[in-house]
C-alpha cells in the first residue's frame, strides 16, 4: 500500500473537469476519421449497432469503475484496484499496460498533428511543429493539476461543440430544412437501408468492435483522476453518468447523421484522399459550409493535442502510483512545487519516442501496430476493472455489509461486471481473427508475460 511519507497529489479537479476529461479522452480521431471506416465495413445499420453496443460495454465498465473509485479514490486507480482485488502481480501488470496504452500513442499524436499543420505550412519542418506541440503538452501537465484540468476542459470543448454542430446541421439536412448537395428533396433515412440491413453481413460488426471500443476509451480517465478530485463521493458518479450518456448521444448520433447523408461505401478515409475524405468534411462540404476541410483539420489537431494532453496525464499518474507503492524508485513519486509528478511526466515523454519515429521508419506498419497495441491494452484494463469490482462486491457481502452501505453501487450485480468482462474478452479475441492485428496481439501477450516475470523476479522479493 501507499507509503504515508510520500507527498500526495492535490484534489484540484471539479466535476466539470472530470466530465470534459472523459469526453476529451474519448472524442478524437476515432470519431472524426475512424467512424467512416466502421460504416464502410459494416453498413449503416451495422455501424449503429456496433457503436450502441460499444457504448453499452463502456457504460457497464464505467459503472464498475465508479463503484471502485468512490470506495477507493486513488491516483493510478486500475492498478491499485487490481492489486487489492485480483492480486498484486496483476495490479503491477495492469499499471504498466495502461502506461503503455497512452505512451505509445503520445508520439503518434504529435506526429499526426505536425503532418496536418504541414498541409497549411508546407515549408515549415514537421519537427518544428512536433517540438512545439510536445513542449505545449508538457508545460500544461507540469504547471499544476488545476491548470491541466482547465486546459483539457477547453481543448475538449472544441471537439464537443464541433460534434453538436455537426449533429444539428445534419438533422436539418436530413429533414430538408438545409439544402444538401446531391439531394433534390429531404433525404430522410432512406440511405440507412438502401443496400439492405447488413450489406456486408453480420461478421464485420464483431470484427470492428476493437476499433469501436477503442473509440470509447478515455472514459476511464475519470478513475485515473479520482485521487485528484474534489469530493469524489459526489463528483465521480455524476461525472460518469454525464460523460457516458453524452458519449452515446454523440457517437450514435454522429453515425446516424453520416449514414443518412452519405452512401456507406463512400465514408472511409483512404490515403489517396486523406483528410478531405473524412465523413465530417464530406457532410459539411455538401451542406455548403465554407472552409469545411480547414475547420475539420483544426478540430482534429485540437483532438490530437487533447488526447496527448490527457494521455500524458494518465500515464504519468501510473508511474507515480507504482513509485508510491514502492514498486518503482521514489524519484518517480516526487512532486514539484505545483504538486505534479515531474519525473514521471518526463519519463513518459521519453517513452513517446518510438511514436515520434514512426513517420520515418516504416510509418504504416509502426503506426498501425502502435494503435493496435493501445486498443488491446485498453481492453485488458477494462477487463481488470470488471473483475476487480466483482471481487470487491463479493468481499463486501462476505464482511456482512449490504449494497445500501455503499456510497455508490453499480446496479444489477453480478450481471454488470460479468457481461462487461465477457464482452471485453470477445472484443480482445477479435484481434486473433484479423491477420493484420495478430502480430500486435502476440506482442501484447509477451509484454503482459514480461510484466508478471519482472514482478515475481524483482519486485515481489523487495516487499
Amino acid at each position: 500500500m501507499s507509503n504515508t511519507a510520500t507527498p500526495q497529489l492535490k484534489r484540484a479537479m471539479q466535476r466539470r473537469h472530470l466530465v470534459m476529461l472523459s469526453l476529451g479522452g474519448a472524442i478524437g480521431t476515432g470519431l472524426f476519421l475512424g467512424s467512416g471506416e466502421v460504416i464502410s465495413q459494416t453498413g449503416a445499420i451495422g455501424a449503429i449497432i456496433a457503436y450502441a453496443l460499444g457504448g453499452l460495454i463502456a457504460y457497464m465498465v464505467m459503472l464498475c469503475l465508479g463503484e471502485l473509485a468512490v470506495h477507493m479514490p486513488v491516483a493510478g486507480s486500475f492498478g491499485a484496484y487490481a492489486d487489492r482485488y485480483i492480486n498484486p502481480a496483476t495490479g503491477y501488470m495492469i499499471t504498466w499496460m495502461y502506461w503503455l496504452t497512452w505512451t505509445v500513442t503520445l508520439g503518434t499524436e504529435f506526429t499526426a498533428a505536425a503532418l496536418l499543420m504541414q498541409e497549411w505550412f508546407p515549408h515549415v519542418s514537421m519537427w518544428i511543429w512536433t517540438i512545439i506541440f510536445a513542449a505545449t503538452v508538457f508545460i500544461l501537465n507540469v504547471s499544476s493539476t488545476r491548470f491541466f484540468a482547465e486546459s483539457e476542459f477547453w481543448l475538449a470543448m472544441v471537439k464537443v461543440v464541433t460534434v453538436i454542430v455537426f449533429i444539428l446541421l445534419g438533422c436539418l439536412a436530413i429533414f430538408g430544412i438545409l439544402p444538401m448537395q446531391g439531394y433534390d428533396s429531404a433525404p430522410l433515412f432512406s440511405n440507412l437501408k438502401a443496400h439492405g440491413w447488413f450489406p456486408e453481413g453480420l461478421w464485420p460488426i464483431f470484427a470492428t468492435m476493437l476499433v469501436v471500443n477503442f473509440a470509447f476509451s478515455g472514459t476511464e480517465l475519470i478513475g485515473v483522476a479520482a485521487g485528484e478530485t474534489e469530493n469524489p463521493e459526489k463528483n465521480i458518479p455524476r461525472a460518469i453518468n454525464a460523460a457516458i450518456w453524452r458519449l452515446l448521444i454523440f457517437f450514435v448520433g454522429t453515425i446516424i447523421i453520416i449514414s443518412a447523408l452519405l452512401p456507406y461505401q463512400a465514408t472511409a478515409v483512404d490515403s489517396a484522399h486523406g483528410l478531405s475524405h473524412s465523413p465530417f468534411v464530406s457532410v459539411f462540404s455538401r451542406i455548403g459550409i465554407p472552409y469545411a476541410e480547414d475547420i475539420i483539420r483544426f478540430v482534429i489537431i485540437t483532438a490530437l493535442l487533447s488526447a496527448a494532453n490527457s494521455g500524458l496525464y494518465a500515464a504519468s499518474r501510473m508511474l507515480w502510483s507504482l513509485s508510491d507503492q514502492n514498486k518503482l524508485p521514489k524519484v518517480f513519486s516526487k512532486l514539484s512545487r505545483s504538486g505534479t509528478p515531474l519525473i514521471a511526466i518526463m519519463a513518459t515523454m521519453m517513452g513517446a519516442l518510438p511514436g515520434l519515429l514512426s513517420e520515418f521508419f516504416a510509418p504504416e506498419a509502426i503506426f498501425v501496430n502502435l494503435l493496435n497495441i493501445a486498443a488491446f491494452t485498453m481492453v485488458i484494463v477494462w477487463i481488470s476493472i470488471c473483475i476487480s469490482q466483482f471481487n470487491f462486491r463479493r468481499e463486501w457481502y462476505k464482511a456482512g455489509r449490504t449494497r445500501q452501505d455503499l456510497k455508490f453501487s453499480a446496479p444489477l450485480y453480478p450481471m454488470v461486471p460479468i457481461l462487461g468482462g465477457v464482452f471485453c474478452v470477445i472484443t480482445g479475441l477479435s484481434m486473433v481473427a484479423d491477420p493484420t492485428m495478430r502480430a500486435s496481439f502476440i506482442g501484447c501477450l509477451v509484454i503482459m508475460l514480461l510484466c508478471y516475470v519482472h514482478y515475481y523476479w524483482r519486485v515481489k522479493p523487495r516487499h
